[in-house]
C-alpha cells in the first residue's frame, strides 16, 4: 500500500526508496520548466529530497514521464542515474501499466470501446487532431475505456492507454463527443475554477527497475464535489 507524506512545499509523495520517488501532481504544476518560467514539480521535489536528506550541492533526479498541467495524479522520477534509463526502458516497452480516471459530460455510445486515431499535433496552439486514417506526421493513438458510473450530470470513466501521444486522451475522448469537464481546449463549455480539467493518472503497475519487484501505486483524486461523488 502507498504511504502518503506531504511536505512543506505541499508535495504529496506516493511512493519513495533509494531509486524511485512517485508524487501526486497537483492540476496547476507542470513537471519541467517552460516559456513561462513558473517553478517546475522537479525542481519541488529537488527542494525536498535535500530538505529531508540535508543534502548539500546539486540533487540528481530525472524526469522519466509527464502530465499536461491541468490534469492530476502520479508523476514518477528518478532519484539515481542508475534507475532513469530503466524506467524509461519500461514506457518505452510499455511494461509500465497506467490507469486514467476521467470525467465527462456526455456518456459514450458505448460503455466500453477501443478508441484508434491517428493524431498530428500542431506546436502553434499546442493541440492535437484527430483523423481515422493516417496523414502526413500524424500518430497511431490507442485508448481502452469502460464507463464506471454515471453520475447525474457526469459520467466517470477509466482508460488504459496503449501509446503515449500528445493530449491523447482529451483529444480522443473529445472526438466521440465526450470532452473532459473542465478542457475548454477540446470542446467542454466552460473551464472549472482552478484551471484544472478532471483527469487524472489514478494507477500505475510496473517492475521496481533495480529491486526487480512489483510495485501497485494508486493515487488520491483531488478534493472537490465531483470527484468526491465519483468515490460515493
Amino acid at each position: 500500500m502507498s504511504k502518503i507524506v506531504s511536505n512543506k512545499n505541499n508535495l504529496q509523495v506516493l511512493y519513495e526508496d533509494n531509486h524511485i520517488i512517485v508524487v501526486n501532481k497537483r492540476a496547476g504544476d507542470i513537471v519541467q520548466g517552460d516559456k513561462t518560467g513558473d517553478k517546475p514539480l522537479s525542481e519541488v521535489v529537488k527542494d525536498y529530497i535535500a530538505y529531508k536528506y540535508n543534502k548539500p550541492g546539486n540533487v540528481y533526479l530525472g524526469v522519466v514521464h509527464r502530465l499536461d498541467r491541468p490534469t492530476t495524479g502520479i508523476v514518477i522520477f528518478s532519484k539515481t542515474s542508475k534507475a532513469l534509463p530503466r524506467l524509461n526502458k519500461l514506457f518505452v516497452d510499455k511494461e509500465a501499466k497506467k490507469t486514467y480516471w476521467a470525467v465527462v459530460k456526455n456518456k459514450p455510445l458505448k460503455n466500453s470501446d477501443t478508441l484508434i486515431h491517428w493524431l498530428k499535433k500542431n506546436p502553434k496552439n499546442n493541440k492535437s487532431t484527430p483523423y481515422s486514417k493516417e496523414i502526413k506526421d500524424s500518430k497511431k493513438a490507442i485508448l481502452h475505456y469502460k464507463t464506471l458510473k454515471s453520475l447525474n450530470n457526469y459520467h466517470l470513466l477509466e482508460i488504459n492507454l496503449e501509446t503515449g501521444r500528445h493530449h491523447q486522451i482529451r483529444t480522443q475522448l473529445s472526438s466521440i463527443g465526450s470532452p473532459i469537464k473542465g478542457d475548454l481546449k477540446y470542446g467542454f463549455n466552460r473551464s472549472n475554477p482552478d484551471a484544472s480539467i478532471h483527469l487524472h493518472a489514478r494507477h500505475i503497475s510496473f517492475i521496481h527497475p533495480v529491486k526487480k519487484e512489483p510495485l501497485n501505486i494508486t493515487a488520491p483524486l483531488p478534493k472537490d464535489v465531483i470527484w468526491d461523488a465519483c468515490l460515493d
